[in-house]
């Protein structure tokens, strides 16, 4: 798994995965929507964790800088 992922995006993506988890714990989202949204920030979370986006791939999308 070749990474594709930069530094910007992973940040950007741990600080929407930090503030959805911050509306979830001060009750401001609900229901379906917090689970839909908890699901996307555990996602995001683990993308920015292994540096790899799936769906990056078959776009050939690279954030990473070039070496």
């Amino acid at each position: 798994m070749k990474k594709n992922m930069g530094s910007t995006d992973k940040i950007i993506r741990i600080i929407i995965a930090l503030v959805i988890g911050v509306l979830y714990y001060t009750k401001t989202i609900d229901g379906t929507l917090a689970l839909v949204l908890g699901a996307l920030a555990i996602i995001f979370a683990l993308t920015s964790f292994i540096s790899f986006c799936p769906l990056y791939l078959p776009f050939g999308i690279s954030t990473r800088k070039k070496e």
